[in-house]
């Protein structure tokens, strides 16, 4: 046993799944020198860490101070144990059972994976699904926890080599990212009628975007479900989805960019705070 080896074991509670907590721990650990592992429980995240007491006490602080952006702590809790003298760092499987955690809500698609959605040369050019382990859906599509990929309804599509690679590679921003997916092995997005008929046309978005500004009402299926929209400045769309939703009066939830916002309602800046944030 290394002389000034110590042991403990750390459980964290809070919104520590599905926000790149794993990855965070695990280059954390590496980066520090410290070995032992990390992996999702049916009550948040679980961590053995070993080293020297100093590199500890690093790694705690750290842990708290460089979380990711999305996570939130609620509790740490530290056990002292023996040490097994653990030979590196990982990222174990996950462990079920009967216990509480909380998952992340979905995040809005971050600075990078606008990028990449927007490059010609990128292979994710356009994808819609795009995300990484910073944004993307999570509540949304969570069947059960702990939050891995095969509890959640990505479950039924198989990384690709490409995508593979990129879960495994620890410099990767998908580094351990549980919905990862391209065009080649992801969700595709298709159109269809009322009747189930397949429409043919290039871009499923570009037509959809077509058809709300004639005034049609469509449904939108996501990973996480359904949404029915229409143009809300088209009065006879608004009233023919009021009478087909039964709702004559209730407001409906209206979409626009945030930046539009301001031009037609009154907000404060907290507010507006709320509203520009993932």
């Amino acid at each position: 046993m290394s002389k000034g080896l110590i042991r403990y074991g750390i459980n964290i509670k809070g919104v520590v799944q599905g926000v790149g907590f794993r990855p965070f721990v695990y280059r954390l650990a590496h980066d520090i020198g410290l070995n032992g592992y990390v992996r999702n429980t049916i009550n948040g995240v679980d961590i053995e860490i070993e080293g020297s007491h100093k590199k500890i006490v690093g790694f705690v602080k750290r842990l708290q101070i460089q979380k990711p952006r999305a996570s939130r702590i609620d509790k740490i809790s530290i056990l002292d144990l023996e040490p097994k003298s653990y030979k590196r760092f990982s990222i174990r499987k996950s462990r079920v059972g009967i216990g509480f955690t909380q998952i992340s809500p979905d995040i809005a698609t971050c600075e990078y994976c606008l990028e990449e959605l927007n490059d010609r040369k990128d292979r994710r050019y356009e994808f819609p699904f795009i995300n990484c382990t910073n944004c993307g859906p999570r509540y949304s599509i969570i069947l059960k926890t702990p939050y891995d990929r095969k509890n959640t309804s990505m479950k039924r599509f198989v990384m690709c080599k490409d995508c593979a690679a990129e879960f495994t590679e620890v410099a990767d921003r998908r580094f351990h990212a549980q919905p990862d997916c391209c065009v080649d092995c992801g969700p595709r997005l298709f159109l269809y009628t009322l009747a189930g008929t397949k429409v043919i046309c290039k871009d499923p978005i570009i037509k959809t975007a077509e058809l709300l500004k004639r005034g049609k009402i469509v449904a939108i299926k996501g990973l996480g479900g359904f949404h029915i929209a229409c143009d809300a400045a088209n009065d006879k769309a608004v009233r023919t989805l009021r009478y087909l939703k039964k709702r004559p009066t209730k407001p409906f939830a209206i979409m626009v960019k945030s930046s539009d916002l301001t031009k037609i309602i009154d907000i404060t800046e907290y507010e507006k705070e709320l509203i520009n944030s993932p």
